[in-house]
């Protein structure tokens, strides 16, 4: 099951909540478009098309983009700069937790961190003497821009999104030929960096043993990035990057997606409540197990193919029955975890306008970062199996700890989700507001004026509807 607030490319060391500065101005669009994740993304990838990406790249072979755009390439240096770190030491930084300094000598990773907090000096030290590498954990909790690149792309893929900044001084390495277990988009920010791809030697990879360089064959790319070239390549790609000589240093942004999103990790969400709703009108699924089998030491051919039985009936009863699958799990670790809404301000979740009456017209705010969930109900009394539909948001989201973990102090407090909940009559009338750009109170589907008026208040009171 996908973990709460788990981080991509995450490095080992106790977690500190880190003050940061906001700018409440919003920033020049430059060179990308906002207007919609899609139209983000398709001025990310520029030139190519969004379908084109899909169609031929996406978990299927790298990608590389040289761009000769000069405003391209500023707008990507502005992102973040070496410079930056002298300011963002001030904000108490912490090695391990916030960054870590390393090198790769004779194919290993040598981590080169002196513990505790950061102090810029001794970070310049190393980077200009013992030409580590800077490996800056998800920079957009302090840069905005990176917030706002963020956000939008956790809009596009539906999926968590983080990042790392790596600085490479002149003629030195960072880190090993490696795989990530994520999809990877590369900026190039500064200087320029030379990479090598190799074939993976899994398609689509998560696990598998990484040997010594010299045994993982020849590079399928060779190239060099410069600021504003972009690269993508999918998960278990073996790639390593180094900067060149004469080249003063190389900043890099990686862009992490995909963690945990398989049809495997789907099928363990759904596949609990699936066989729990099954059970209540499959008397077979009801027959109890063979005597003793929990207790024997293996079991035979006739136990798989009886397994098999019950997955093929579950299959066709699926199929005819065109049965609503219920994702519970990587739904409401995606909500909890994800960056809030760009620049939000706390006020700006408020209700808006008048109350909400059978006579108005509304609309649903913040739709991007709102989910719906049919699950049982987490009372502890008799109605615990109960399905009730809940309004999950990311609003009040801590965009200063993304992907950052939890402390064990949270984790045995369990999670706590932002939203509401409703009975599941109310499920037709809350799909009908998140389809459509506006809805007449009076029009919503399946449950009684007060049930409406209900609804729509309870929305309306969480900052999520406005009357047009």
């Amino acid at each position: 099951m996908p973990k709460k607030g788990r981080k991509l490319n995450k490095c080992d060391g106790q977690q500190e909540e880190v003050p940061v500065k906001q700018k409440k101005s919003s920033a020049a669009s430059g060179p990308l478009c906002f207007d919609s994740p899609r139209d983000f993304f398709q001025s990310l990838i520029s030139p190519m098309s969004v379908d084109e990406f899909f169609q031929q790249y996406w978990e299927q072979k790298p990608l590389v983009l040289h761009r000769s755009d000069a405003g391209l390439a500023s707008y990507y240096r502005s992102l973040f700069q070496l410079s930056d770190l002298q300011q963002l030491c001030s904000h108490g930084l912490q090695y391990a937790t916030d960054l870590n300094v390393c090198r790769s000598i004779n194919g290993e990773k040598k981590v080169l961190n002196k513990g505790g907090q950061v102090k810029f000096s001794q970070l310049k030290k190393d980077f200009e003497q013992k030409k580590a590498t800077i490996q800056f954990h998800q920079p957009q909790r302090f840069k905005d821009e990176l917030w706002r690149v963020q956000e939008r792309l956790e809009c596009f893929f539906g999926s968590l999104v983080g990042s790392n900044v790596y600085i490479t001084p002149e003629g030195s390495q960072g880190l090993p030929p490696h795989y990530d277990d994520v999809e990877v988009f590369i900026l190039q920010l500064e200087g320029q960096k030379h990479w090598r791809l190799y074939k993976p030697t899994v398609h689509l990879a998560r696990e598998y043993s990484l040997e010594q360089e010299e045994h993982i064959g020849t590079p399928t790319h060779d190239f060099l990035l410069q600021a504003g070239d972009l690269l993508y390549f999918p998960r278990g790609t073996i790639h390593q990057a180094n900067t060149p000589s004469g080249v003063d240093h190389s900043t890099h942004l990686t862009l992490s997606t995909y963690q945990n999103m398989s049809w495997g990790d789907f099928m363990l969400d759904v596949f609990p409540s699936f066989m729990f709703d099954s059970m209540k009108t499959d008397d077979r699924l009801r027959c109890g197990l063979p005597r003793n089998l929990l207790t024997c030491p293996a079991y035979g051919p006739e136990i798989n193919k009886q397994v098999c039985v019950f997955l093929r009936h579950l299959a066709d009863n699926l199929e005819k029955e065109n049965k609503e699958l219920r994702c519970t799990d990587m739904k409401r670790d995606f909500i909890s975890n994800r960056l809030p809404p760009y620049l939000l301000d706390q006020t700006d979740v408020e209700p808006s306008g008048k109350m909400p009456s059978l006579e108005d017209t509304v609309s649903i705010r913040f739709k991007e970062h709102l989910l719906l969930t049919v699950e049982h109900s987490q009372d502890n009394t008799d109605k615990a199996t109960e399905l009730v539909v809940f309004v999950l948001h990311s609003l009040k989201n801590k965009r200063e700890t993304h992907m950052m973990g939890t402390s064990e102090e949270e984790d045995e407090q369990g999670s706590q989700f932002q939203g509401l909940r409703f009975p599941l009559t109310h499920l037709a009338a809350l799909k009908q507001l998140f389809s459509l750009e506006r809805v007449a109170v009076a029009d919503l589907q399946q449950i009684q004026d007060e049930d409406k008026l209900g609804l729509t208040l309870g929305l309306w009171s969480e900052g999520l509807l406005r009357v047009c």
